[in-house]
């Protein structure tokens, strides 16, 4: 489950998606698409399974304060029992940052402090934070998150650069990237995730599907879009994220689709 918590007019400064089955990027997005509250949702979706993990993904960080999500976080991993992911990310839309009066120039730094403060949040209390956005000074956050240490964390986005992979290196439990990471990229990770001390066969690698629309009324083929998962199973991945509605519009044929696409994975 992805979110945003309101959007502007640069929901659809490029235009709107013409195939309502298709990927929401940044500026290709109708301003009146219904973006429920994630974690509410996947706190009832907790609460009604028992398997299923819950992946946030993505979590705009720098629009709420550090301690409030770390708490968000950590009591929704502990009602799951240790069921959820996390994606924090800062996302693109400067309207959304300006609504809710967060500067948009210093997402960065924000997800930064939010990072360093889950880390002590879902330590031993009490913690303290030193910085120039989010300073406090022993605060008991009691209960911690079913997981030590918190929540797994994934990062990912459109490139693999130079604050993704730092955050990645250092709190990261799993690499998600928005589209097929180049060759290079995988170097890199494997290369830093070395340098600092860690194997980057401890994280979890998350490939994805291409759907492609013949036009702008019709699903896409599954068999084209299940093609690239052989090649991306060599590169190490071995979690993928596809979304039934882009193949199938039928809800109550959502239980028969994912049995096709588990049929369909395991003869690859």
């Amino acid at each position: 489950v992805s979110e945003h918590i309101v959007l502007g007019p640069d929901a659809a400064a490029a235009g709107v998606m013409g195939n309502p089955r298709d990927y929401a990027l940044p500026g290709n997005q109708d301003p009146f698409t219904p973006w429920p509250n994630s974690l509410l949702l996947l706190a009832a979706i907790a609460s009604v399974t028992q398997r299923l993990r819950l992946a946030a993904a993505a979590v705009l960080a720098p629009l709420r304060h550090p301690l409030l999500l770390a708490r968000e976080l950590g009591t929704l991993d502990l009602i799951s029992e240790g069921r959820l992911i996390v994606q924090p990310t800062v996302s693109w839309s400067r309207d959304e940052y300006d609504a809710l009066g967060v500067p948009f120039g210093r997402r960065g730094r924000l997800l930064d402090e939010h990072l360093e403060v889950w880390a002590k949040a879902w330590g031993p209390s009490p913690i303290s934070h030193d910085s120039e956005h989010y300073p406090f000074r022993d605060a008991y956050f009691e209960p911690k998150a079913y997981r030590p240490g918190g929540p797994r964390l994934w990062f990912g986005g459109q490139r693999l650069h130079g604050p993704v992979l730092r955050r990645l290196v250092r709190y990261g439990h799993g690499f998600h990237p928005l589209g097929r990471p180049a060759p290079e990229d995988l170097r890199t990770l494997k290369e830093s995730m070395t340098a600092a001390g860690r194997d980057v066969a401890d994280l979890e690698l998350v490939g994805g599907t291409q759907a492609v629309f013949p036009d702008d009324r019709a699903p896409a083929d599954l068999g084209a879009a299940l093609a690239s998962l052989p090649e991306q199973l060599e590169q190490g991945f071995t979690t993928f994220c596809i979304k039934p509605n882009q193949f199938i519009d039928d809800p109550n044929g959502v239980g028969a689709f994912c049995r096709e696409v588990m049929r369909r994975v395991a003869a690859c």
